[in-house]
């Protein structure tokens, strides 16, 4: 790796989700990889950038090369920790800005301890694109009155609305969803650890912290059309909806996904052990 390139960011951001989603499981044990070409498409970079990001992560274990085959997940990658028993359920609740890996650290989270695994787009997205539609909205529409009054106070009822029928289960819940009205009340906050407590169940409550540059990277990378507007008016975007030092106005725990933030699965693991038995 040349000295340019070792400077270079791209690299470790591409090399820091790639990791991300090994630990999270959308790349499995022994699962090959996309091509150099595919995945320097993919993260809108040179190969360059591509291959020293493989490097990195097969300097870290993560990666094999098979000749003439390509590179794959080592099988030794992102294995399973000891599922967490606690007598009371517990529902953690994460939030963070589009693109900042909430749903990473929530399926890390899923696969380290058996809890169940809630992300409010994976059940309500189709849904609310066909509600949109019907309504003479787009699907990519996530700034209208109609989306804002209508259709997401629908999602977020749907979303918890599962997560207590989980908990009066007994079943631990982790729930990621942007929740960026939500996290600004502390009255939110209050009625969600009432509603909990009556069903004797604990809540803890994470923010996912990432910087603009790899967010912007997640957003392009997943190509959702909610995203549209976001990708073409970046800017814009950044200045109007984001705050990077936001903080809930509630007992919580920051968990950092900037390229070179401890790994999202260290940190899972390390808010696991904080959490009372």
């Amino acid at each position: 790796m040349s000295d340019a390139d070792a400077t270079d960011p791209q690299y470790r951001r591409i090399a820091h989700q790639l990791q991300n989603d090994i630990e999270a499981g959308r790349l499995q044990p022994g699962q090959r990889i996309p091509a150099t070409r595919e995945l320097a498409a993919q993260f809108n970079v040179s190969i360059g950038a591509i291959n020293d990001a493989m490097e990195l992560l097969t300097s870290k274990g993560l990666v094999v090369a098979r000749p003439r085959s390509g590179r794959f997940v080592a099988e030794t990658a992102a294995p399973l920790g000891k599922k967490v028993e606690r007598r009371r359920p517990r529902a953690i609740i994460v939030g963070g800005y589009a693109g900042s890996g909430k749903t990473e650290f929530g399926r890390i989270l899923a696969r380290e301890t058996g809890w169940s695994m809630m992300d409010k787009d994976t059940i309500t997205r189709a849904v609310v694109d066909a509600a949109l539609v019907q309504l003479g909205s787009s699907m990519q529409d996530r700034d209208s009155e109609t989306y804002l009054n209508v259709i997401r106070p629908a999602e977020y009822e749907c979303l918890e609305a599962a997560m207590l029928e989980n908990i009066e289960c007994g079943v631990s819940v982790i729930c990621t969803a942007p929740y960026l009205r939500e996290f600004k009340q502390r009255s939110w906050f209050e009625r969600a650890e009432a509603r909990l407590n009556a069903l004797d169940a604990d809540m803890s409550v994470i923010w996912i912290q990432c910087d603009a540059d790899s967010m912007q990277t997640y957003i392009r990378r997943r190509g959702a059309i909610r995203d549209t507007w976001k990708l073409g008016h970046w800017s814009d975007y950044l200045a109007r909806d984001v705050d990077e030092e936001f903080r809930p106005p509630w007992p919580h725990t920051i968990v950092s996904n900037s390229r070179d933030s401890e790994p999202l699965q260290a940190q899972a693991k390390s808010f696991l052990r904080s959490l009372p038995e």
